[in-house]
C-alpha cells in the first residue's frame, strides 16, 4: 500500500481504486492513514467467486456472496470511500451455461439489501458491465440497466469499461448515451489491456460521449500484465501476457492520454 500510494499520487492520479480480491491481507487502518496523507481519494471494486456468488441457485452459496458484499462494503467506508463497483453480481470467471431465472432473482434480492446498507452509508453501488467470458449476469449496458431497474435503488449505477464494452457493444458511444444520467463509474483500459492509445478502442468517440451525457464521475485507468498481477486474478481474467514492466511510466501516460482526451472532447462540445 505505501508503494502504491506514493506512486499514484506522483503519477498525478486523485483516486486509487483498490481491487478486494485481497481483501484479507489489507491493513485497512494503515491504507486509511497512508490515503489522507497523501490527499488521495479511493475507490473499491471486487467481483465474487464461484463458491460466494449471489447469483447461484444454492442458498447456501449465495449467503456467502451476500456476506462477502457487506465486508466489502465496510471496507470501503473504512477506507473512506464511497463508491464499491465491479461483478457485484457473480463471480468473476467463465460460467458452464446461461443465468438462471432464480439466480437472477437471487441477484436482484442480495443486492437490493445491499444497496439499502449503502445508502444508508451515503454511499454508491457500480454495476460493471463485463464480457461473456467472466459473467453471465451482465454484458451489456442495457442489461446492466435492466438489473439496475429491477433493484429499484436511486444509489445502484451503472460502470461502464472499454476494455469489455469493446467485445460486447455494437460501439463505445450509444451506451454511454444510452445510461446518460445512470453511468457512475467508468474504467479506461485498451483492447489487449496494455498501454493506452496504443490498441484499437475508440477513446476519441468514447471521451467525446462522456462530455455529451455531462458525466463528472470518476475516470480510472486499468491495465493488467502477468509479471505484476497477483497469479490467482492473473488466471481469471487470462492475463498471460508482459504487456508492461514499468507501472510509473504506463500510469503517467495513460493519464495524459485520459487528461487530454477528456478536454479535447470539451472543447469540441
Amino acid at each position: 500500500m505505501e508503494d502504491a500510494v506514493a506512486r499514484t499520487a506522483a503519477a498525478g492520479y486523485d483516486l486509487l481504486e483498490l481491487s478486494l480480491h485481497d481483501r484479507d491481507r489489507l491493513d485497512v487502518a494503515h491504507a486509511r492513514r497512508l490515503l489522507d496523507d497523501a490527499g488521495l481519494g479511493v475507490a473499491c471494486s471486487r467481483g465474487l467467486a464461484f463458491d460466494a456468488d449471489v447469483s447461484s441457485d444454492d442458498p447456501a452459496v449465495v449467503a456467502r456472496g451476500e456476506a462477502l458484499l457487506h465486508d466489502s462494503l465496510q471496507v470501503t467506508q473504512d477506507l473512506g470511500g464511497t463508491h464499491l463497483t465491479g461483478a457485484l453480481y457473480s463471480a468473476l470467471g467463465k460460467y458452464p451455461g446461461p443465468l438462471t431465472d432464480a439466480g437472477r432473482r437471487n441477484v436482484v434480492t442480495v443486492l437490493r439489501g445491499l444497496a439499502g446498507e449503502a445508502a444508508s452509508r451515503g454511499m454508491t453501488l457500480g454495476l460493471e458491465v463485463c464480457n461473456r467470458y467472466e459473467t453471465n449476469v451482465v454484458n451489456t449496458a442495457r442489461q446492466a440497466l435492466a438489473l439496475a431497474d429491477d433493484i429499484g435503488a436511486d444509489n445502484v449505477l451503472v460502470h461502464l469499461d472499454t476494455y469489455h464494452m469493446n467485445i460486447e457493444e455494437d460501439d463505445l458511444v450509444r451506451p454511454v448515451r444510452e445510461v446518460g444520467e445512470r453511468l457512475g463509474y467508468v474504467h479506461v483500459g485498451e483492447n489487449h489491456r496494455g498501454y493506452l492509445g496504443s490498441g484499437s478502442i475508440d477513446l476519441t468517440g468514447f471521451f467525446h460521449a462522456l462530455v455529451d451525457v455531462g458525466y463528472t464521475g470518476p475516470i480510472t485507468f486499468e491495465s493488467f500484465s502477468s509479471s505484476v498481477v497477483a497469479r490467482g486474478l492473473s488466471n481469471d481474467l487470462a492475463v498471460w501476457r508482459d504487456l508492461w514492466e514499468d507501472g510509473d511510466d504506463l500510469a503517467r501516460h495513460a493519464r495524459g492520454v485520459m487528461e487530454l482526451g477528456m478536454a479535447a472532447a470539451r472543447r469540441r462540445s
